[in-house]
């Protein structure tokens, strides 16, 4: 016979207590499942009690047997999923002990270290002197989960080292609820797919699980209690903080759904029902924190801590988003597309405040490799030789000082992300893994009329050439400008010209080997149609304009690009979608006067393109 009576300690309970113990199996699971058909959990508290661990102990054997007992399935799910292991709560086996001041300080620091902003740290402190902190993260099972994911997971690596107990949300339905980025129909895939991910990332970098709680969203924000607490909320906030707090965070439409609005007021909730001290998450996440500061206690609920991690630039030099493409590198991107990526990633020489790299290694590469290990850049000695940094700061300021190339930093980030990847890549080899990552994410056909994708803007698409300047001439009409008469491998010379005349003379520029774009619109200047453009490197102020040096040996029409930018050039760039401008942001000098393109060096196959003098300049 299963008893249950020692589980039901509340006072209005007695009488079923006393049912329960009369019941034998399936008695004893009917009158549960009636008892939880008006509650969440046993003792009706906002999360699993004692009393739940131990019934749910004694109904384990007969689980097979749930499916005519709907609210103890839906219940022992909850349970279960709150449960942080196979065997229940984790509780230590030694009373807990108050910490030292020493202590105190230490785990308050690892608790804010690399934190952008902090709401209510006094909350933290008065709880630490306690107990051990609760905090937990959440995250909407949408698109797949990226690099940028491992920025919180180190952060919750230090939570653990400073004694909390961290929750891992799973928020599948506030997927759902934004804009439908999750589709009902695949809503439990998506969530499986970001917990299997999401363990394996924490595995990488070496966080113990069985630390942590996993639950899901839909475990517990379909239960009548959190249900009718949403209504609550519901009659106390205006559109306008609805609209507000999501405003970071939930998609921005011009006729946005009401379920966007449900959001912030769900994610609040998710701190009182996960029984948490502390909510944890980008500071993107800010205004939503606010308003549950504000409409927790309006609903008779404590205010939380808010600990805020900075947003890291992705690849481009923007937000790393799971939707751009261009801005993230994948869990699962072998090392090959890593490399790839990485090399395309805007990282401009010097430029520390723009710079998804630098970022990557402050926050997560330095906090992996621990004080064992240094920041290594491998590099030829004619380069500098091989270089290692201790800590952040001292990288960040050799790449001020272009001490550190960008092509340098490339090739080092590139070996420590394929290294964290590499027990992902692992994990997701299964055939299993393999299949759910295939269900949660389907391939969608595109409609055979469509119009093709948008094709990637790099400097593949400019074509640059090896010219050679047959002659040069004072422009009739125009004291600044030259024309010139340049082979770039066609039946006839292209005329071009340049406003060169007060940099260079016409001496030295005969015969010389430039570079050439040779895919503009042609456009007249003062009466002449120029049919291209002379790339040159200047300062600043344009005071200094140097016109860049082919290497001795290449040929005529002979195309300039770098080892990774091999796709055919458009052939004729399109004015309105500016598309040498773009590529032209990321075209600069190295201190060893090559040009490169985002850290890569162009060249011909005799050698780089160069320029005279100046370094960290212009090219245009």
């Amino acid at each position: 016979m299963i008893r249950y009576a020692s589980c039901l300690k509340a006072t209005r309970m007695v009488t079923m207590a006393t049912e329960f113990a009369s019941c034998s199996f399936p008695g004893s699971l009917s009158l549960l499942n009636t008892h939880l058909s008006s509650r969440s959990y046993i003792t009706n508290s906002p999360g699993p009690s004692r009393e739940d661990y131990d019934v749910m102990s004694r109904v384990t054997p007969h689980v097979t047997q749930f499916g005519g007992f709907p609210h103890v399935a839906r219940w022992y799910r909850n349970v279960s999923s709150s449960s942080g292991g196979d065997n229940g709560p984790s509780v230590s086996s030694s009373p807990w002990q108050p910490p030292t001041p020493e202590e105190l300080q230490q785990r308050k620091t690892l608790i804010t270290r690399n934190l952008q902003e902090v709401v209510g740290l006094e909350r933290v402190e008065e709880v630490m002197k306690s107990r051990d902190l609760k905090i937990y993260w959440g995250t909407a099972t949408t698109g797949k989960p990226h690099i940028a994911y491992f920025v919180p997971m180190t952060k919750i690596a230090d939570f653990l080292k400073a004694g909390c107990e961290v929750t891992i949300l799973f928020a599948d339905l506030h997927g759902y609820l934004d804009n439908m980025k999750a589709p009902w129909e695949l809503l439990q895939l998506r969530a499986k797919y970001y917990e299997a991910v999401i363990k394996a990332m924490l595995k990488s970098i070496g966080v113990p699980l069985d630390k942590l709680r996993f639950v899901k969203g839909t475990d517990y924000q379909l239960s009548r209690e959190y249900t009718l607490d949403v209504y609550k909320l519901s009659s106390l906030v205006t559109d306008h903080d609805a609209r507000k707090a999501g405003a970071e965070v939930v998609k921005q439409v011009a006729h946005p759904l009401l379920s966007g609005l449900l959001y912030p007021g769900l994610q609040a909730l998710d701190e009182e029902y996960l029984g948490v001290d502390a909510q944890f998450g980008g500071v993107d996440q800010r205004k939503i924190f606010m308003f549950a500061e504000k409409y927790l206690p309006a609903l008779g609920y404590k205010k939380r801590t808010h600990l805020m991690n900075p947003m890291i630039p992705g690849l481009t030099g923007d937000k790393m988003s799971s939707s751009d493409v261009d801005s993230k590198i994948d869990l699962v991107d072998p090392p090959n597309v890593v490399k790839k990526k990485i090399k395309k990633a805007f990282c401009e020489p010097g430029n520390v405040t723009e710079n998804g790299l630098l970022s990557f290694t402050r926050y997560v590469i330095f906090p992996f490799l621990g004080e064992e290990r240094q920041f290594e850049i491998k590099r030829q000695p004619q380069h500098g030789g091989d270089v290692s940094f201790k800590d952040a700061d001292a990288l960040e300021e050799a790449f001020k000082n272009q001490m550190v190339y960008p092509l340098d930093l490339k090739n080092a980030v590139s070996d420590y992300i394929n290294e964290l990847l590499a027990p992902i890549l692992k994990e997701f080899s299964t055939p299993e893994l393999r299949k759910l990552s295939s269900q949660a994410y389907p391939v969608v056909k595109a409609p055979k009329n469509a119009p093709a994708p948008e094709q990637e803007v790099d400097v593949s698409r400019v074509d640059i050439r090896v010219g050679k300047i047959l002659e040069v001439l004072p422009h009739p009409d125009a004291d600044s400008l030259f024309v010139e008469k340049i082979d770039v491998g066609e039946a006839e010379p292209r005329t071009v010209i340049s406003g060169l005349r007060k940099y260079v003379t016409a001496e030295e520029l005969q015969g010389a080997l430039v570079a050439v774009v040779c895919n503009l619109k042609p456009a007249n200047m003062r009466g002449i149609k120029s049919q291209g453009m002379l790339l040159c490197s200047s300062n600043k102020d344009n005071t200094v304009v140097e016109v860049l040096k082919v290497a001795e040996g290449s040929k005529p029409g002979e195309r300039i690009t770098t080892e990774d930018h091999t796709n055919s050039p458009d052939t004729q760039l399109n004015p309105k979608k500016k598309i040498f401008e773009k590529v032209q942001v990321d075209l600069t000098t190295t201190p060893s006067l090559e040009v490169t393109y985002k850290g890569l060096s162009l060249k011909t196959s005799s050698g780089t393109l160069t320029t005279k003098s100046l370094v960290g300049a212009a090219v245009r």
